[in-house]
């Protein structure tokens, strides 16, 4: 009893979880499947055989130390054997009756009737065995004692042998007390070697799984580290097993195919967490506490492929950071299915198998999920299995549901007999308890989280199967040597399938050590060989590159700064003033009367018509008082001085930049970044935005002046005449490109003037529109190319007349303004556009070439995260390509470190063995 109860105590270190969901069979049946490794509860009677085990320590030192003194004052060896046994006796005895104790309290606790006669049994061979051991001890002892005595006279002569006996029993006493500890110990030791090595291993394969979905010339295809595998079809409880695992509800469900992605499930045991949660990598979501919201999110992401697919090889990673459970990689795969639905493609069955025989593939262990209600013979999950591995020697059997099948038929299935596999089969069943269900459902639970509260599926599924698995004693002889060979005989619970998992896949992950080692030193020297050859082992990083090109835009802006200045903004914004000037004279001195007006339309006089349309051909001539052309020449200048100069001269220099700044950022070193490229812009909006209604008002307010009154000196009187003749000169050479154009697509000079007298005549009333196509053949487009071709022959007539005007004399002099508009309003606009260059200057592009590369600055240099800033960089082709292969080389020299340091690890661990 007691030695049973030392095996029953001891506990494994990785894995408060074992603390809480432990049945009371598991802590006789744990110790044997795990070679000496089993675990403890914290209310049950091991804690009682703790403490127990801890008393037996005191009896023992206290005979010691009677054993010494009395070799210390030299009593005879017979007395000194007598007397210590006498203490043995009594020692064991008080031991006998407190084990009895422990018992009777044991059986008080409501303790199943299987496992008071499994105790009661056990105690009673105990108590025999004792009493058999201290007969045949005293009777051993009192033999080597007179054996030594007689030795130790005839060698010495003296009472030195009776103390060297005493000193050897105090010894091998003080030795058996310890001996369970050191054992104990060395198992805790032993399994923390191996959650760190699992660990490590997982590390290495994560890095792997960057470096492969991470981008680059080539995937790590050499390099491959074991996982395990889980396959079955649908509804064979592959998802129940899982969340059994992991202890909570996070995979999807429904009733049509909802797992249509694998699921690399990666367990990550974190004693120092405050809670658990669940992250997934790809997507950046941050830690998820609500495993909720991790199975919606898991739904969305499988759902997300289309029914015409239904499954796709694209893994969802997820992470599960937890101190309950064990470092483990799982890989859930699509279930498989017999027959296609009338919405799935049917070649779907087909598509699922190649997927699943994707990831069985070797070296990753196999989880084979069969229902126990369904003959193996039928289960198309070892069925692959056996196809990808025929000898069986990566393939573990679950047999899922056995409260489903009678308890015999469930031992027969788990005897690895019919259908033997190396790792042997595992049973479960895995239900979560109806009682449990309606508490979650009810919102009991909602507010908890964990193992501590006790509401954990975990738990609830191990107290059922704990319950199952002692109502039939079938499972029970089973399970604890009740074949009387000493050998178990099944394997039930998902606890201990859990814990197989953990060593299989340790051992698995060990014996791919080296391998894997020379893969990731073969693709390391490959990838530095490269990185020498196309980069010359420069490095460079996401900032430097950003500083880079930011310092790339701001010369660029500065060259650009240097260039556009005040008389770029002059030329531009008297090139916008001439093209109003243009505008108003062509209304106010261009239109003439060609013929007599047809008064049938007209609703005034034909004088009155004739004075208000004066042909411009009468300017010359006309006296200088003439009021009409007075006021014609003041009309303009009003229309021009008031028509808005400030805030046309702003919103065109605001515009100009906001354009330039474009050219620059899709010319420069931010043309393949649009996230830049927007930050460009609005940088430059927002600081010309500022600033705009500020400086249109500037504008405004002082070319107020020249609303009123505009004084001409001579030099300007010169300067603009020039300037007028050679606007004009450029408006009737594209008059006349016009017409010749027009003359090209009407057929010709000769057609276009047949249609231009045509239209002539038509407009006085000599012909009429509607006979154009009848009688000579007009369409109405030809028709109004002619009428097209009248205005500009009319207007180049007009500006032959006015260009040979500025010529004459009469416009020598700036008195003659009345009779030269073209040159007083050129005047005028160049007044202007002097006046508003100096505010634009000052008020808008000094203040704009200041703030932007410190707005710049801010926003890039500062603003964005390390995220933001590689993906800033990879946005660039080339630069994406060196960053990723750096950042591979990086990757590959981690897991060699690492992977070579969990090697050494192994090394120490194996001499420390030897």
């Amino acid at each position: 009893m007691y030695r049973l109860m030392r095996y029953a105590a001891r506990r494994r270190p990785w894995s408060p979880l074992l603390e809480r969901t432990r049945p009371r069979l598991y802590n006789i049946y744990l110790y044997r499947q795990m070679g000496g490794a089993a675990t403890s509860r914290g209310i049950s009677f091991t804690s009682g055989a703790k403490i127990l085990a801890k008393i037996v320590r005191v009896p023992a030192a206290a005979g010691g130390a009677v054993v010494a003194g009395i070799a210390y004052v030299n009593y005879q060896v017979q007395e000194a054997a007598n007397y210590t046994q006498k203490k043995i006796d009594e020692a064991t005895d008080w031991i006998t009756g407190t084990a009895s104790s422990v018992k009777d309290g044991i059986e008080s606790l409501s303790t199943p009737e299987w496992l008071k006669g499994l105790l009661g049994s056990t105690t009673s061979e105990g108590q025999q065995r004792s009493h058999s051991e201290r007969d045949e001890g005293s009777s051993h002892d009192t033999a080597s004692q007179e054996t030594a005595k007689q030795k130790s006279s005839n060698e010495n002569g003296d009472g030195g042998g009776d103390e060297a006996a005493l000193t050897g029993m105090a010894a091998a006493a003080a030795t058996a007390t310890m001996s369970d500890d050191d054992a104990e110990e060395r198992v805790a030791a032993t399994n923390a070697q191996m959650m760190l090595l699992t660990r490590k291993m997982i590390e290495i394969r994560n890095i792997l799984q960057e470096i492969s979905t991470g981008g680059g010339s080539r995937s790590l295809t050499r390099v491959q580290l074991p996982s395990i595998v889980v396959i079955g079809s649908q509804s064979s409880g592959k998802s129940s097993v899982l969340e059994a695992i992991v202890g909570h509800e996070f995979l999807p469900k429904g009733n049509n195919m909802v797992t249509r992605r694998p699921i690399e499930l990666t367990l990550i045991n974190s004693p120092d967490a405050a809670a658990e949660y669940g992250d997934f990598p790809a997507l950046k979501l941050g830690k998820i506490t609500d495993f909720a919201q991790i199975q919606r999110t898991l739904t969305d992401l499988n759902l997300a492929i289309p029914d015409s697919e239904a499954v796709s090889d694209d893994p969802i990673r997820l992470n599960i950071y937890s101190p309950h459970v064990p470092d483990l990689t799982l890989i859930d795969l699509p279930g498989y299915i017999q027959i296609a639905a009338a919405d799935q493609p049917e070649t779907l069955k087909s598509k699922i198998m190649a997927l699943c025989d994707k990831y069985i593939a070797a070296p990753n262990i196999i989880v084979a999920i069969s229902a126990a209600d369904v003959d193996l013979a039928n289960s198309t999950a070892l069925r692959a299995a056996k196809r990808i591995d025929p000898r069986g020697e990566r393939t573990i059997g679950v047999i899922t549901k056995l409260d489903l099948v009678d308890p015999s038929r469930a031992v027969e299935l788990l005897q690895n007999r019919s259908y033997p596999l190396q790792m042997g089969y595992v049973g479960v069943v895995s239900k979560v308890p109806s009682s449990f269900a309606s508490r979650t459902s009810s919102g009991l639970l909602s507010r908890f989280s964990g193992f501590a509260d006790g509401g954990d599926i975990g738990s609830a599924i191990a107290k059922n199967e704990e319950a199952y698995f002692g109502r039939h004693p079938v499972l029970t002889r089973a399970l604890i040597d009740a074949d009387g060979t000493g050998q178990q005989q099944v394997s039930l619970g998902v606890i201990n399938l859990r814990n197989k998992l953990m060593h299989i896949l340790e051992r698995t992950m060990a014996k791919n050590l080296q391998p894997a080692c020379d893969a990731i030193h073969q693709e390391l020297e490959e990838t530095t060989y490269q990185f020498k050859v196309e980069y010359n082992d420069r490095p460079l990083t996401a900032e430097s590159y950003l500083a880079q090109s930011l310092d790339s835009f701001k010369l660029s802006f500065k060259e650009f700064a240097g260039k556009f200045g005040r008389e770029q903004v002059r030329a531009m914004l008297k090139s916008e003033l001439d093209q109003r000037v243009l505008d108003l004279l062509a209304q106010r001195y261009w239109n003439r009367l060609d013929e007599e007006p047809d008064l049938s339309v007209a609703t005034i006089d034909d004088t009155t018509i004739k004075s208000v349309l004066r042909p411009v051909s009468e300017l010359p001539s006309a006296p200088l008082e003439d009021v009409y052309w007075h006021r014609q020449l003041d009309a303009c200048v009003s229309s021009l001085t008031k028509s808005g100069v400030g805030r046309t001269s702003t919103t065109l220099v605001s515009n100009a930049l906001s354009g330039e700044m474009e050219h620059l950022v899709n010319s420069g070193a931010f043309k393949t970044h649009p996230y830049v490229k927007t930050i460009v812009q609005d940088a430059t909006m927002e600081i010309l935005n500022s600033r705009f209604y500020s400086t249109a008002d500037q504008v405004e307010n002082c070319i107020k002046p020249y609303k009123y009154e505009v004084e001409v000196e001579d030099r300007e009187w010169t300067k603009s005449r020039e300037h007028a003749f050679a606007l004009l000169k450029e408006e009737l050479r594209q008059c006349e490109a016009a017409y010749y154009k027009l003359q090209r697509s009407s057929g010709g000079a000769k057609k276009l003037s047949q249609v231009e007298k045509f239209v002539e005549k038509s407009c006085k009333g000599l012909v009429k529109t509607e006979d154009a196509n009848e009688i000579y053949g007009f369409s109405q487009a030809l028709i109004d190319k002619g009428r097209e071709g009248l205005f500009l022959t009319k207007r180049a007539d007009i500006l032959r007349l006015r260009m040979q005007a500025l010529k004459s004399k009469q416009c020598k002099s700036k008195d003659s303004k009345y009779y030269c508009p073209e040159v007083f309003l050129d005047v005028v606009a160049d007044k202007l556009t002097q006046t508003a260059v100096l505010f634009l200057n000052v008020e808008l592009l000094s203040d704009f070439y200041y703030h932007l590369p410190r707005e710049l600055d801010t926003r890039l240099g500062h603003g964005l995260g390390p995220e933001k800033m590689e993906s800033f960089a990879k946005e660039n082709a080339k630069v994406r390509r060196h960053l990723e292969l750096q950042e591979r080389k990086q990757k590959l020299e981690l897991a060699a470190e690492k992977i070579e340091s969990v090697i050494a690890m192994q090394k120490t661990r194996r001499l420390q063995s030897a």
